[in-house]
């Protein structure tokens, strides 16, 4: 076949107008390809690559949605533990109580960016199918622990088969769709961890009702039944994760093509899929690492110190009965899980990822002021549900602003483990502030961290604004191009998301 007839059948395949050829691409393409989303000239039939997003989220959303709900459920269930019978059968002080909860990121911070950096390499199904495996085990064996010394063991544990999970799945996704399409599918693990809270919740308190099992404790059947049905995924994430999203089994000739042209559009963004020292070293010298870094560690001392000790909040704070404090906690997750999923849509259609969490930051603001100047328990009870509205968005919009942001597959990788690994040094912090009733000290090193990070996040928008500002006037000749690097981020067509 000549070269103008194989050009011919590539430009059909790409469903280009003969005009959009002869012009180079009509105004809307070549303002995509501008804004970095169209590379090489291609374009991707519109209805095929539905049906595409359609398949990968019909197979991947259930999958991880429901392997990030079982995660978060075995390691937040100490929560629920505690108020059912784990705290009085193993003799915890209040500090022994916190300790516990915090021990867990002692390992899990220290694993989670080797274990993401090396997702790659270990391949995908077999490393998330072991991590899951790994901590059912763990799940379960703690059922059995009869003291303090032990349930540290096994939360130490849990932390080191839980690191890098959540960077891992996070990775995925960034291989698998578009910038434009993170927020939505990101939505889906933070959707399935307030689901998590929420059913944590009640599965307690049913469990509660039945009592003593087999010489074992309703807290013991708890960890009991949870772990089981981690190990149930195990054989699904193994036999149906592709390695690869693009190159996985389950696409037609024509779907695979679609693929590989989404791949081929994003080249700037993916980068390099070899390995290099010099990719990790110059996520390093980023500041934007450092800023969402740290944006992370103030938004998680939120998450971790209003979702593991709610049931403790509403009991011991706010009086409440454990029967009470369960069921009461149900639709504050819920609303946190729906307030993610909306900012998360609204978020990928406005490509804006920073400018929401600062607004919706605001309401935790607002109710961690009640929690301490109100003394009203209907008063603080409304609070909680102010609180909970950023409490998913924090971590997550966050999560998504970086992975917009950072191009080439393991910079980005090293960005992700290292933002969650300072992040989740609030795992450490918030324990040890949320010590007593009526949790006053917890409550104000919340609401300083709410603010700490609406001033870096409003730092953080200002930074990328001006590297798009000086983007735009290196391209409109008003500047001189004294770029060093030119490739991934740096691309003049590149734009940060703010």
């Amino acid at each position: 076949m000549g070269s103008e007839q194989t050009k011919s059948v590539e430009v059909a395949s790409m469903n280009l107008s003969p005009e959009a050829v002869a012009s180079g691409g009509t105004d809307e393409e070549k303002d995509f390809e501008r804004h970095g989303s169209l590379q090489a000239g291609i374009v991707v039939d519109p209805a095929v690559e539905k049906r595409v997003l359609r398949k990968l989220d019909r197979r991947l959303a259930p999958l991880f949605a429901l392997l990030y709900f079982l995660a978060y459920l075995d390691r937040s269930n100490i929560g629920n533990a505690a108020v059912v019978g784990l705290k009085s059968q193993l003799h915890l002080t209040e500090e022994q109580y916190s300790t516990a909860v915090s021990v867990f990121f002692a390992t899990y911070v220290v694993f989670e960016l080797p274990v993401v950096l090396a997702m790659r390499r270990l391949r995908p199904h077999i490393l998330i199918a072991s991590m899951a495996l790994a901590w059912a085990v763990v799940t379960i064996g703690t059922a059995f622990v009869r003291s303090f010394g032990s349930l540290v063991a096994c939360r130490v544990l849990l932390g080191l088969c839980e690191a890098g999970f959540f960077p891992c799945l996070s990775l995925y996704i960034t291989m698998a769709y578009k910038r434009e399409e993170q927020g939505l599918r990101l939505a889906y693990l933070f959707a399935s961890s307030s689901l998590a809270s929420m059913f944590g919740g009640l599965i307690a308190t049913g469990i509660t009702k039945v009592g003593e099992v087999g010489n074992l404790q309703a807290w013991s059947w708890l960890y009991i039944i949870e772990g089981l049905v981690s190990t149930v995924i195990v054989p699904f994430i193994f036999l149906f994760l592709p390695d690869n999203p693009s190159k996985a089994k389950f696409w037609t000739p024509e779907e695979h093509a679609v693929m590989e042209q989404r791949d081929i559009q994003r080249q700037e963004y993916l980068g390099s899929q070899v390995f290099e020292w010099k990719e990790v070293a110059s996520a390093f010298c980023d500041p934007k690492l450092y800023a969402t870094a740290l944006i992370q560690f103030f938004q998680d001392i939120i998450l971790y110190g209003f979702s593991t000790f709610l049931p403790s909040i509403l009991k011991l704070g706010l009086g409440y009965s454990s029967l009470q404090a369960q069921y009461l906690g149900v639709p504050v997750y819920a609303l946190g899980g729906i307030s993610f999923f909306s900012a998360a849509v609204l978020g990928d259609k406005l490509r804006l990822r920073g400018t929401l969490l600062f607004f919706m930051d605001l309401f935790a603001i607002i109710g961690y002021i009640l929690l301490l100047s109100v003394k009203s328990s209907g008063v603080r009870y409304f609070a909680c549900y102010l609180i909970a509205i950023p409490l998913y968005c924090g971590p997550g919009l966050n999560e998504i602003w970086v992975n917009n942001n950072m191009a080439g597959h393991y910079r980005r990788a090293t960005a992700i483990g290292v933002q969650q690994a300072i992040g989740n040094l609030a795992g450490v912090v918030a324990p040890q502030v949320y010590r007593k009733a009526p949790y006053r000290l917890g409550h104000w090193a919340s609401l300083v961290s709410g603010i700490i990070s609406m001033c870096l996040i409003a730092a953080q928008i200002t930074y990328l604004w001006l590297m798009n500002r000086k983007k735009e006037q290196i391209l409109n000749g008003k500047r001189e191009d004294d770029r060093r690097i030119t490739t991934g981020e740096s691309a003049l067509e590149f734009r940060y998301v703010y």
